[in-house]
């Protein structure tokens, strides 16, 4: 465990995903939170987390006949996982004073480090019976809702960790803007320094954002937050929404969480090399550079690739590089691993849904957020082209998984579309929908499918994680060109493109591309030449697998973002990194 007085980074994120009991993410975002900590863990980068407790969690999701998504609390009890600790820490909220305690879960890593994260909670007998309830649901609630929890997470995080000793970080960084609130208790904190007003954000500006990185995820409006200078005035008070607006951060009356956290910080980043550049068109005013996501490479990986690469390149753990030497690897032994992940998941689906696949057609992976820019559906908008491809080419079967956000109609809408259409397909196309998707499934299906497609609507694919997953395990992607797969593709190297890089006339245009690929060189190589297809297979884990990882992006972030350099030979070795002179 880091000891508080060496940690130099604290990373705040609305959502983590710890581990697969523990509900406290909905998606990409916490994912890719957990992943961050978990490559530190491995490093010995001196960083701690902060999230909420979430008792209620995010949903549990069950689907009807016809793809209704109903939901329900996934509740869980903190004290079974986690372990409480004595310091507490107090947020004023709409003239109240909320205690704030926080659980550790202690994220190992690869040898003997770890990095602990600390989810607060409300669920106080102290607190008024309101007040319990703000670190109830992930996401839940209406805008106060939202606002009282982003200011527990970022007010209430720096000062629970001030409670716990934290007392030489460096750098506070905001994994999206949820936790921008966090600049105004570091604000405070310097301004009591100086003897002033306690409330405000009428500091030095130069110096608070010497202290906070920003990383930004998606460029979809709804993931920045906005809230009315009323709800502001309500919740925090008159003279912290007062000192907002005095620094020119509430325009037409209104807060935004992400221009919070651009203002206030020195380093800002898009998680893409081409989300970079749309954030910069968003955001004209900022200087935003790019750190493209990965994912953690022995968590994805299913076990007969760990197996695989535990024998062909034992490196591989600790020195992800290692994988590009999967070019060497035989491709027979690609397609044993493959084989034995692709029976895991059938088996697994079988045995929790009764549904019988068969192991030997070519089977396409879709899951991911319900959201419409991502448009589960397009695969399906044509059944009866998809049907009759199946005729020339070979047996199809698509497995779909994914939630939508409770009060997401149009979300909810494209599930029922996916069950809409899937049932029009007769012989050659199979279709399953997986309820409730989570960290297990995610697993399961990235190494499993024989295809991982990805269609989003550009520009609107910040990035994406799941086709990173799904390389490290030899599956390739057939994707739109938005996000990662800008980096990533390498046609009929690392996979298949969906169209270029052009501007598109809609979505049917892009359908009948994504047929064609699928019709005329995809499932001719699945069924006729496999070796073929293994070459890409292979080529998805060597030249993305290697690279998309979490262990390069935290090495990004510690040289680039937090200013930090490994250790060279004759360093004082005090924490693995230390501080870059200035």
């Amino acid at each position: 465990m880091v000891d508080p007085s060496r940690a130099r980074i604290a990373y705040f994120s609305m959502e983590i995903a710890l581990e697969n009991s523990i509900p406290t993410y909905a998606g990409g975002l916490g994912v890719l939170a957990g992943d961050m900590l978990r490559s530190a863990a491995d490093g010995g980068v001196p960083m701690v987390g902060l999230t909420l407790a979430y008792r209620k969690g995010y949903f549990e999701q069950t689907l009807s006949e016809d793809g209704q998504q109903i939901e329900s609390p996934s509740a869980w009890d903190p004290a079974y996982l986690t372990e409480r600790m004595e310091a507490t820490a107090h947020v004023m909220i709409e003239g109240r004073t909320v205690k704030v305690a926080a659980w550790r879960y202690e994220v190992a890593g690869l040898g003997t480090e770890s990095v602990p994260v600390f989810l607060l909670d409300t669920a106080l007998a102290e607190n008024e019976p309101q007040d319990r309830e703000w670190t109830d649901r992930l996401y839940g609630g209406d805008r106060r809702y939202r606002l009282c929890q982003e200011m527990i997470l970022g007010m209430g995080g720096v000062r629970m960790l001030r409670a716990l000793g934290y007392d030489n970080l460096e750098s506070y960084h905001m994994n999206e803007g949820h936790s921008a609130f966090l600049t105004v208790a570091l604000m405070e904190e310097q301004l009591r320094a100086c003897g002033k007003s306690t409330q405000g954000f009428d500091g030095d500006m130069s110096e608070l954002r010497e202290k906070c990185v920003f990383t930004t995820h998606t460029p979809v409006p709804a993931g920045h937050d906005v809230f009315d200078r009323g709800l502001l005035t309500q919740v925090m008070g008159q003279e912290r929404a007062s000192g907002l607006a005095a620094a020119g951060l509430m325009l037409s009356g209104q807060l935004n969480m992400t221009e919070l956290a651009l203002y206030s910080s020195r380093y800002v980043n898009g998680v893409a090399m081409r989300h970079g550049e749309v954030s910069r068109i968003m955001f004209p005013r900022f200087s935003i550079r790019a750190i493209t996501n990965g994912v953690h490479a022995a968590t994805w990986t299913s076990q007969p690739f760990q197996d695989l690469y535990d024998r062909l390149v034992p490196e591989w753990r600790t020195d992800n590089n290692y994988l590009r030497y999967a070019k060497g690897m035989p491709l027979e032994e690609i397609q044993q691993a493959h084989a034995a992940a692709k029976h895991t998941l059938f088996e697994t689906i079988a045995r929790e849904t009764g549904v019988a696949l068969d192991e030997s057609a070519l089977t396409l992976g879709f899951a991911r957020r319900a959201a419409v820019y991502k448009r589960a559906d397009l695969l399906l908008s044509d059944p009866e082209k998809l049907q009759a491809l199946t005729k020339s080419a070979g047996p199809l079967q698509i497995i779909y998984a994914g939630k939508a956000h409770p009060a997401d109609e149009e979300g909810k809408a494209v599930i029922r579309r996916v069950f809409s259409n899937g049932a029009q397909l007769r012989n050659g196309v199979r279709l399953i929908y997986i309820a409730n998707y989570d960290m297990r499934w995610g697993g399961l299906l990235t190494s499993g499918v024989d295809l991982w497609v990805n269609t989003p609507l550009r520009p609107y694919e910040a990035s994406g994680t799941s086709g990173m997953k799904a390389a490290l395990n030899g599956v390739p992607s057939l994707s739109v060109l938005d996000g990662w797969w800008v980096e990533g593709h390498a046609e009929g190297v690392t996979g298949w493109s969906i169209g270029d890089d052009a501007p598109r006339d809609g979505t049917q245009s892009e359908a009948s591309l994504l047929y064609d690929k699928l019709e005329n060189v995809i499932m001719p190589q699945f069924y006729t030449k496999p070796l073929v297809y293994a070459e890409v297979m292979r080529g998805a884990i060597a030249f993305n697998g290697s690279f998309f990882n979490t262990q390069r992006m935290l090495r990004q972030y510690v040289r680039n973002a937090y200013r930090f350099h490994e250790l060279e030979p004759g360093e004082p070795e005090e924490v693995g990194f230390v501080r870059k002179a200035s």
